[in-house]
């Protein structure tokens, strides 16, 4: 009976089947629109292409976004770290709320995340007449692109951290505590090591989406063409003026950060899995 079970074929047309599915699916909804894009940057020939993101005021947006990312990427990887050490390795009230807070942009529209900006730092927001008496603009300028920047990705390295550092416990940085480190030099030494691939990995995220959000910038830019539009700003306003192969060569840009962000993620994922491999061996 055992011998007849292990001779009986495998069926192997039911996985095949699924995979055949999932990868025409993924060829649909990610591939076609994908390659369009690409198709569409090149339609009319490099030359074109190169000229559509050499133009000044794309030139511009891409400079602002890169800047935005530059600015946002260590706020947030300051503050998922800082949030991450706190929940993972301490007990406090407050700790469910503060988890909430760090989940809640993630279930709002960044319209919204936006709006509350506005709604701050406005014209006829709570501080907006404060501030301009001071001379300060926060929105329409660069400031205000930041802040609802900070808003929608504050959850990406937060939650990378906080489950990897809530697994490893608390036991390590007491060992050092114990024999004499410091502060600081815990956490340099002990911490920061055990997490690093999780740190990149959403440095990673945070980065790709800093630089492709659309919504919350999109309320608080103004629009202002060569100062406060950023590259996915920039594709629509190209587009809306029916230029099209401009607004598919720049929006190749923000698809070919995608693909970089794909490699480097999945780079980083083998990197460690290589390290957790050797840690274990030795």
């Amino acid at each position: 009976m055992i011998g007849e079970t292990a001779r009986r074929p495998v069926n192997r047309a039911g996985p095949l089947l699924i995979l055949i599915v999932a990868l025409a699916w993924l060829a649909l909804v990610i591939g076609a629109p994908m390659a369009t894009v690409f198709a569409e940057a090149f339609k009319k020939g490099a030359g074109v292409f190169l000229g559509a993101i050499s133009d000044p005021d794309a030139v511009a947006a891409i400079r602002l976004t890169l800047l935005v990312a530059a600015i946002v990427v260590p706020l947030n990887a300051a503050f998922g770290l800082a949030a991450a050490w706190s929940i993972a390795k301490f007990e406090f009230k407050g700790k469910a709320l503060l988890l909430t807070l760090i989940d809640l942009p993630l279930s709002m529209s960044p319209v919204v995340s936006g709006l509350v900006w506005v709604l701050l730092f406005g014209a006829r927001g709570w501080f907006g007449p404060m501030l301009d008496d001071g001379g300060v603009k926060v929105i329409f300028a660069v400031p205000g692109i930041v802040l609802g920047t900070v808003l929608v990705t504050v959850p990406l390295i937060a939650r990378e951290l906080i489950p990897l550092m809530a697994a490893q416990g608390a036991e390590e940085e007491l060992a050092a505590t114990t024999l004499g480190a410091g502060g600081w030099t815990t956490f340099r030494r002990v911490t920061l090591p055990n997490v690093r691939w999780a740190l990149l990995h959403g440095a990673l995220l945070c980065n790709a989406r800093a630089m492709g959000e659309f919504g919350a910038v999109s309320v608080l830019s103004g629009h202002i063409r060569g100062l406060t539009e950023t590259l996915p700003l920039h594709v629509e306003a190209v587009y809306n003026e029916y230029d099209f192969v401009g607004a598919f060569a720049c929006a190749s840009l923000l698809a070919g950060l995608a693909i970089v962000t794909l490699a480097a993620k999945t780079a980083l994922e083998r990197a460690d899995a290589a390290a957790a491999i050797k840690g274990s061996a030795a």
